[in-house]
């Protein structure tokens, strides 16, 4: 459980909470934490919240003042077992406080953190931890009757890799225990290495939904002002109780989790396995007020409850992205789970994983029609196949320009030249709208486009028409090969809750809705779609499956 103090708990209102110091609600907003560096957060945030609880693991309890601490500790283990500025570290476990401190305490000495993906193969570990040429990796042998030291260990173990710490578990021989890693190390800890905002904090791997991982290298500087300018936008407040579901091998867990409740005040609170039940549970245990996702989450605990509302709830911010939301659900969202804002934005982890976001105090509608304005110091252009800007409400590519925009592909030149023109333009290859406003909605993937006799068809567009059926829940829309029209459209559809529907009506209803190029030719019903940890669908294995019920 850590060395942080374990605090008695009390209860209030049949909530279990902790005793120490909280405080949320409208007036408890504050400018949030000012720093540079992770390290520089890491301090300010310990002085200017102190005994507020800012860490919560089952009955571990830490104030910002111990999870400074802790985060040191680390820091000064990694530095006497000669851990470098810019070396990496790497980490493969799932969410917990020891997760969040290990991290922390890495860029303390200005190393650069590998999260690792936990649904990986101890191959595809081995050969990430040989790309970045990790020197440490911290793991798990406990987590889901899963053992990775025995994973990495059966595909041959990382060349360069020269000690291996267990975090939890039983310790293998050759490993090092948590307890022993942190021996010696004082209680108090101080020593930390000098770090600057262009120095590397994170080598974060892509989703692969389109091909390979590719790490993206991200800066100090880059990260802390995206999730100092993201969790002001979403209105995160002192005090508030952030369940962090997303892995923090995401780096939309790791930076809008770990980062930004630094940056807020906010508590965290690990959620190593998403499950409804277990999920509903602890808002109830801890007075969650904060629930982060995409939008499957939500889905699977409205489907969890029956379409009865969420008890003794306290939630009232929901961030969601990955995936369209549609209205209905930003509804349910609302009236049975309790929430009072719900946000939608967009980003990815070469743009530090955060671009646009819908503000706290926008009209409550804007979350299911668009993705939101660009955080400030960050340019977005709607561009065409030359790369010249096209007008508001036309689609085109998504190019984005700023401080946020990665430092490039870690050993890839030439991936790096594609993806960031001259100019300093990324190319996301999304494709997206922009209104009046300068509210993004994003429309798809350059690469999802699919051409229907001779016209060009984009699935987010008529993902969103089929999504307003009322016996839908969620729809996914891929090409499909066909001899006369090259490609047609196949929709993969999950109906809603006690709902049936029969593929002919609802392409039949498709046809009164929709152009005939944009409209499926074929409907399959299925019971979940494929989704990465990060709840992006994987389209490429929607469309082999498409491509194979074309064949037979």
């Amino acid at each position: 459980t850590g060395r942080g103090r374990t605090r008695n708990r009390g209860t209030r209102r049949g909530k279990t909470r902790s005793l120490l110091r909280t405080r949320v609600g409208p007036e408890s907003r504050v400018r949030p934490v000012e720093a540079s560096t992770i390290p520089e957060l890491v301090d300010a945030a310990a002085r200017r919240f102190g005994d507020l609880e800012a860490v919560v693991d089952g009955d571990l309890r830490w104030s910002f003042g111990d999870y400074r601490n802790e985060a040191h500790r680390v820091a000064e283990a990694l530095i006497r077992r000669g851990i470098q500025p810019g070396e990496r570290v790497a980490v493969w476990a799932p969410n917990s406080a020891r997760w969040a401190a290990t991290a922390l305490g890495i860029h303390c000495t200005g190393g650069v953190l590998v999260p690792l993906n936990t649904r990986l193969g101890g191959g595809d570990v081995a050969g990430l931890l040989d790309r970045t040429s990790a020197r440490m990796l911290f793991t798990v042998t406990d987590f889901l009757g899963t053992n990775y030291v025995t994973m990495l260990a059966g595909a041959g173990g990382a060349d360069g890799l020269e000690e291996t710490i267990v975090m939890s578990g039983p310790v293998p021989e050759g490993c090092t225990g948590w307890g022993t890693f942190l021996a010696d190390t004082p209680e108090l800890g101080t020593q930390t290495a000098s770090v600057n905002p262009d120095d590397l904090c994170h080598i974060l791997f892509t989703s692969g939904t389109t091909g390979s991982p590719k790490g993206a290298m991200l800066r100090h500087g880059a990260v802390c002002r995206s999730y100092r300018s993201w969790s002001t936008a979403i209105g995160l407040r002192e005090g508030d109780r952030y369940l962090a579901v997303s892995p923090f091998f995401h780096t939309f867990g790791l930076n809008g989790g770990i980062l930004a409740c630094l940056t807020s005040g906010a508590t965290l609170v690990p959620q190593a396995v998403f499950d409804p039940q277990a999920v509903t549970d602890r808002v109830a245990e801890e007075s969650i007020t904060v629930l982060p996702g995409p939008p499957t989450i939500y889905r699977s605990i409205l489907d969890h409850l029956g379409g009865l509302p969420l008890d003794t709830s306290t939630l009232r911010l929901a961030v969601t992205g990955a995936a369209p939301v549609s209205a209905g659900l930003v509804g349910e969202m609302h009236d049975l789970l309790g929430f009072e804002t719900v946000l939608t934005g967009y980003g990815l982890t070469e743009a530090s994983g955060v671009t646009t976001t819908c503000h706290h105090d926008d009209p409550p509608n804007l979350a299911a029609t668009s993705s939101g304005r660009t955080l400030p110091g960050i340019d977005l252009k709607v561009a065409d196949d030359n790369g010249g800007p096209v007008p508001a409400g036309k689609p085109g590519q998504v190019l984005l320009r700023g401080y946020n925009v990665m430092a490039g592909y870690l050993d890839d030149e030439a991936g790096t030249t594609a993806a960031v023109d001259a100019d300093g333009w990324l190319h996301t290859g999304d494709t997206g709208v922009v209104d009046d406003a300068g509210n993004l909605t994003i429309t798809g993937r350059s690469t999802d486009m699919y051409i229907c006799g001779g016209f060009n068809v984009y699935p987010a567009e008529v993902e969103a028409v089929i999504a307003t059926h009322p016996d839908i829940d969620q729809v996914v829309v891929t090409g499909a090969p066909d001899d006369l029209m090259g490609e047609v459209g196949m929709a993969f559809v999950v109906t809603a809750a006690g709902r049936q529907v029969d593929p002919a009506v609802i392409l039949s209803w498709a046809r009164e809705e929709l152009a005939s190029h944009m409209t499926p030719r074929h409907v399959e019903v299925v019971d979940s779609l494929p989704t990465n940890p990060g709840g992006k669908v994987l389209r490429h294995q929607l469309r082999q499956v498409a491509a194979q019920i074309m064949a037979n």
